[in-house]
């Protein structure tokens, strides 16, 4: 069966709970997702306001406090929330790709070429311990260590070696203080489950992103032996084939949605995983829309028109205003334009409550920074 790309569009939304907002938990929510981008504070609270219903973001807060989320290094290399279930089994998929990274001739021009890595491991894990520890400490101890080199990339290399976790004040509702880092196990009091099958893993992403390619699986997870995998799903899994003639495979008791489906205005945050999970981004995606992933790292964040990535926003906050400033990538009509203002006005109440809100559309070439 061939698949147009307005299913897969709707399909997607309806599994990202963007077509309307879930009664779901964000315990529930971060596991049927495997997890909500967290590479900063506010786009996990985003992610979740924009699926949610009555979203209220002290659940986060409470939830990493009581170690019933935690934000770790996952897919891509990136920070994620996800239950600690998650955190367990999935982080031994994705350790042994992270711990090649320090040690690869590009890693920060080079700073570790010539180091041991079991021996900057075994530092590393005498270092940290078994309580959190700030990051600045953990410097302070690489330039004691390795005083002839970067200290700053020495603790890279731990956080990359080292099954680790951010901790709490980092990632409670408005604070964005620097990383404390800890070891997973005495977060968690449990080890890495290594026994969590890839298959599994992949069929969960079927679930929240599919149906998807092969490709599409390598892209949202940047692990090897996808197609290994996914042949033993066996009959849990069906093909499809999408307008270009690629296989997609789906959960086999997956539903498609109707394409027909109206699709709501949704403001995501910087790096939603919407966006980010499929090689081919086109199911949300137009051709030659998408803002670089620079512009992501300057929080620059998604506006979806009809179910597609139709603008950028930002918000600017300062002194008793807070303005988000708006970019359409192409002209939108009256009733589109209305109704991104009355989205922006509600993300804008939730947000920054005590400031006033003002709303700016500019032009396609416009420039998102405010003028001086």
């Amino acid at each position: 069966m061939k698949l147009s790309n307005r299913i897969l569009n709707r399909t997607l939304l309806a599994r990202q709970h963007l077509l309307e907002r879930s009664t779901l938990g964000v315990h529930d929510l971060c596991d049927h997702l495997i997890g909500l981008q967290a590479q900063d504070m506010l786009p996990p609270f985003v992610a979740s306001w924009s699926r949610i219903a009555d979203f209220d973001p002290a659940t986060v807060s409470k939830a990493l406090d009581d170690r019933s989320l935690v934000r770790i290094t996952l897919m891509r290399g990136t920070i994620h929330l996800v239950t600690p279930p998650d955190a367990l089994r999935i982080a031994p998929h994705i350790q042994p790709e992270l711990e090649k990274i320090p040690f690869r001739k590009g890693f920060n021009y080079g700073a570790l070429v010539g180091l041991d890595p079991e021996a900057v491991r075994a530092h590393g894990e005498s270092v940290l311990g078994d309580e959190p520890m700030p990051a600045a400490k953990l410097r302070e101890h690489a330039a004691a260590r390795y005083p002839d080199r970067d200290p700053g990339a020495i603790v890279q290399a731990w956080l990359y070696q080292l099954p680790v976790l951010q901790t709490p004040p980092r990632g409670r509702w408005g604070d964005s203080s620097r990383p404390v880092w800890s070891r997973v196990q005495p977060w968690l009091g449990a080890p890495l489950d290594p026994a969590y099958p890839l298959e599994e893993l992949l069929l969960r992403y079927l679930r929240a992103f599919g149906p998807a390619s092969t490709m599409d699986m390598q892209t949202w997870s940047k692990l090897t032996g996808i197609k290994k995998a996914v042949d033993k799903l066996g009959d849990r899994v069906r093909t499809y084939t999408d307008e270009r003639g690629r296989t997609l495979y789906d959960a086999a008791d997956a539903t498609l949605a109707d394409p027909d489906l109206p699709a709501p205005v949704r403001l995501l945050g910087w790096y939603d995983n919407a966006i980010l999970s499929h090689q081919d981004r086109t199911r949300i995606v137009p051709d030659g829309n998408a803002p670089p992933l620079r512009a992501f790292a300057n929080a620059v964040s998604p506006i979806l028109v009809d179910g597609y990535l139709s603008g950028v926003y930002k918000i600017f906050p300062e002194g008793d205003k807070a303005t988000m400033r708006v970019i359409p990538h192409s002209g939108w009509t009256p009733a589109e334009q209305a109704a991104i203002e009355t989205e922006a006005h509600a993300l804008l109440a939730f947000l920054e409550p005590n400031r006033t809100p003002v709303i700016e559309i500019l032009t396609p070439e416009a420039d998102l920074r405010p003028r001086r």
